[in-house]
């Protein structure tokens, strides 16, 4: 009896350092994918804020919540399920989608790129109309836009798991799809929030108080253009870092070589911050070839548009 009691103990004590194991490499992947992620997380922190422009201060919020569910439906109930097919059916699908997507990446930086370079600055419009219509339509436009980044998140994890087990891919992805929904979706809130609670404490007694206030309503447009610059440079640094990837993976080698051999010169010459160095010049060779790629693809819609009238 013992005996038996023992080795069921030792069973038990397996399965949960099996099941630890397994949540170690579920926490490890989610969190490569994520990083993985990060250029099309802060363009859709960036780019969120817009859809409550001009409406009420009280339904901002809601509206946000009302966004980040249809954002977390599109990754749990359509983008999920597809990915996790595709891995299983079609890997070899993976990359050339991959590669797709981070094309629509670099157009899409390196639309903002032009459009900055032109001056072209977007006009706040008066908001005309019945409210509940407006609401509705900037949360469909919203979980649209969300569809088509969330897409690039799941493909950017998946291809960074795709040859993990297929419960281990799909406990991550979820893990994924739901830091990255709360991530973005709580900083869009705090963002969209930060000049109604500067506002609160520069109406304080305290003079520090009031002068923190002061300077959250002042630095908000200075922190939504940041985000914007910064989502900017991380899509054009992903998605040429994904096209890289993708030429190595084809064995088109000159130039992700060039890029390596560019990279580990600057490490070798500059020994004592080699690893930083090293970091700083492929992701700006990636931004690179990205912002090429992006402006070859936008010369060609801005030709078809044109043909187009």
């Amino acid at each position: 009896m013992s005996s038996g009691l023992a080795a069921l103990l030792d069973d038990v004590a397996a399965i949960a350092k099996l099941a630890a194991a397994s949540l170690d490499d579920v926490g490890a992947a989610a969190g490569k994918a994520s990083a993985k992620a990060a250029g099309v997380v802060i363009d859709d922190t960036a780019v969120t804020p817009t859809y409550v422009s001009g409406l009420h201060p009280d339904r901002e919020l809601p509206i946000i919540g009302r966004i980040a569910f249809g954002s977390l439906r599109n990754k749990l109930l359509l983008l999920l399920p597809g990915a996790l097919l595709l891995s299983a059916f079609a890997p070899w699908a993976i990359t050339p989608l991959l590669m797709l997507g981070a094309a629509f990446l670099c157009f899409e930086g390196a639309e903002k790129l032009i459009e900055y370079a032109r001056g072209d600055e977007p006009e706040e419009k008066e908001v005309i109309g019945d409210p509940a219509h407006i609401e509705a339509e900037r949360i469909g436009g919203a979980i649209r836009t969300d569809l088509i980044l969330s897409a690039e998140i799941m493909a950017i994890a998946l291809a960074d798991i795709a040859a993990q087990p297929f419960l281990t891919q799909a406990s991550a992805l979820v893990v994924v799809s739901v830091a990255v929904t709360a991530g973005v979706y709580g900083a869009v809130a705090l963002i969209v929030k930060m000049d109604d609670i500067g506002l609160y404490l520069a109406q304080r007694d305290n003079g520090a108080t009031a002068t923190l206030g002061r300077l959250l309503v002042r630095g908000m447009p200075k922190l939504l253009a940041a985000l914007s610059t910064i989502g900017m440079a991380a899509m054009l640094w992903v998605g040429g870092g994904i096209i890289v990837h993708g030429l190595e993976h084809y064995h088109v080698p000159f130039l992700p070589h060039g890029i390596h051999a560019a990279a580990e010169a600057t490490r070798h010459a500059l020994p004592a911050i080699g690893g930083v160095v090293h970091w700083l010049v492929y992701a700006f060779l990636s931004a690179l070839v990205g912002l090429v790629l992006g402006a070859i693809i936008a010369a060609g819609v801005h030709k078809v548009q044109k043909l187009r009238g």
